[in-house]
């Protein structure tokens, strides 16, 4: 084996402008063979979960760093022998491959591959599968015979590599992706799995519906189903190694444990960064409303029965971000943003309007792109993808990128209001509060109405308490009126 034949798969930039990311999981282990397009680790990021495929065919030789270590972008994660790594799939068939292979001079001659250009394969993010490759292979045979022949071929590659690899079984589906001991590892999304493992399902036994082959959540949960109760699996004992701790840790007892200590990384570490960063950078106003939002929930029932908004998801949260859209419509230097370098205020002619969002993760703020030109029904159409995508762990990094005003809805906890922080390059964050039935005087009697309090930051370096106030007036005056939306838009 020569340096010439090793080639060091490096951490990509699988978001824009990253510089770390985390290894959540190991796929592959040192001895096993991999393929071009092969998924062989998942990593988490500041801002998304994220499965790397290797972009070369042949045999691991090392791992460099163990599950749950941050690792920065552009450093060497897996080193990978070439020298006669022959895929899978060229052995099952003799039909030329694409790209022939080359000589061991023109191979050290090479530049090393990188993720995103050598080989046309791109990073992908966690929900969306592994781009396709510009070399087609003929689906994986399950014939007695060739499975053999890969386990006896894989069997002494990692003998040869010390590693010893587990007992090979015969695959009982050809939908999924080639694991070292010649298996087929099923495709489910990460949240999928997360969901399987939870519940103590083994995919392999679970029946796709999914498109592609791929296992949704309802696939699992019919598994549970079918399974009698004294069937399934009692929890796994703790292993020996400690697993790498959950962003949420599990409820401990105050008679055993004083303290719980959870390492800061991946999205809990940017959001700390990135709230220090604004509350010490921006000088941040806050200013409360409290609004009767009576008329706006009557409206918000109305539409649920329109034709317009079939399939689509109406909630207050709707007519919110459409008051908040009209308010900067008509007091459009809210929407801005600081350039400290230039030492100016640059206006944005469109709202990217951000929406604070819980997740298994940690919080994240996707944004609607160009929400100021949608129609209402086309606004609560991408309100829902980007509340669904979120939560099942699928929302991109360019998602979260280039917003210009954020709604962060603290009342689905029941809380009242809050001062919000800014999200960084950003003007204003609108909260909302909990929406309550309280005595209210109406038309000069005290009546039982639907009631919410609304908080409104702002950058007080662009925004004067004058233009802050005028937003969130506007805002209140729409919820209170909602035909207000028809005037002033």
């Amino acid at each position: 084996m020569t340096n010439a034949s090793v080639r060091e798969f490096k951490m990509p930039d699988v978001g824009e402008g990253l510089t770390e990311a985390e290894i959540l999981k190991w796929y592959v282990q040192p001895g096993d063979t991999v393929t071009d397009g092969q998924v062989v680790c998942e990593v988490e990021t500041a801002k998304a979960a994220v499965e790397l495929p290797i972009p070369y065919n042949g045999v691991v030789r090392e791992l460099h760093f163990p599950e749950g270590t941050t690792v920065d972008v552009g450093t060497s994660i897996i080193a990978v022998d070439v020298s006669g790594g022959a895929a899978p799939a060229a052995e099952e068939a003799p039909a030329p491959v694409a790209e022939p292979a080359a000589a061991p001079a023109e191979q050290s001659a090479k530049p090393e591959a990188e993720p995103a250009t050598g080989s046309g394969r791109q990073p992908v993010l966690v929900g969306y599968g592994v781009a396709t490759s510009a070399t087609r292979r003929r689906p994986r045979k399950a014939a007695p015979e060739v499975f053999a022949q890969q386990a006896a071929a894989t069997a002494v590659q990692a003998e040869l590599n010390g590693h010893t690899p587990a007992p090979a079984t015969a695959p009982a589906s050809p939908v999924g992706q080639p694991v070292a001991d010649g298996r087929l590892r099923p495709l489910a999304k990460p949240p999928v799995r997360k969901l399987a493992k939870d519940l103590g399902v083994d995919l392999a036994t679970v029946t796709p519906t999914g498109p592609d082959g791929i296992i949704t959540r309802e696939d699992v949960h019919a598994a549970v189903a079918a399974t009698p109760a004294s069937a399934v699996p009692a929890p796994a004992a703790p292993a020996a190694t400690p697993a790498v701790p959950a962003p949420t840790p599990a409820p401990v007892s105050y008679d055993t444990a004083r303290e719980t200590r959870i390492p800061v990384k991946g999205v809990r570490k940017a959001t700390a960064a990135a709230m220090v960063g604004s509350a010490f950078t921006a000088p941040h106003v806050t200013e409360f409303v409290t609004v009767d939002v009576t008329r706006t929930m009557k409206l918000v029932e109305e539409l649920k029965q329109d034709k317009e908004f079939t399939g689509l998801r109406v909630s207050p949260l709707l007519l919110i971000a459409k008051a908040l859209l009209v308010a900067i419509r008509r007091n459009p230097e809210v929407n801005a943003s600081w350039d400290e370098a230039a030492q100016e205020i640059v206006v944005k002619h469109y709202v990217n309007l951000g929406i604070a969002a819980a997740t298994p993760r940690g919080l994240i703020v996707p944004n609607i792109k160009d929400a100021h030109a949608k129609t209402l029904p086309q606004l609560a159409e991408s309100l829902g993808e980007l509340v669904s995508t979120a939560r099942e762990g699928r929302t991109s990094p360019s998602a979260m990128q280039n917003g210009t005003v954020t709604i962060t809805n603290v009342g689905v906890f029941g809380v009242d209001t809050g001062t919000p922080i800014l999200n960084p390059g950003e003007s204003a964050i609108l909260a909302v509060g909990a929406i309550k039935l309280q005595p209210w005087v109406h038309k000069g009697k005290v009546k039982p109405r639907q009631v919410t309090t609304l908080a409104l930051s702002f950058d007080h370096r662009l925004v004067d308490g004058e233009l802050g106030s005028k937003v969130l007036a506007d805002v209140a005056a729409i919820l209170e009126q909602p035909k207000r939306l028809i005037s002033w838009a």
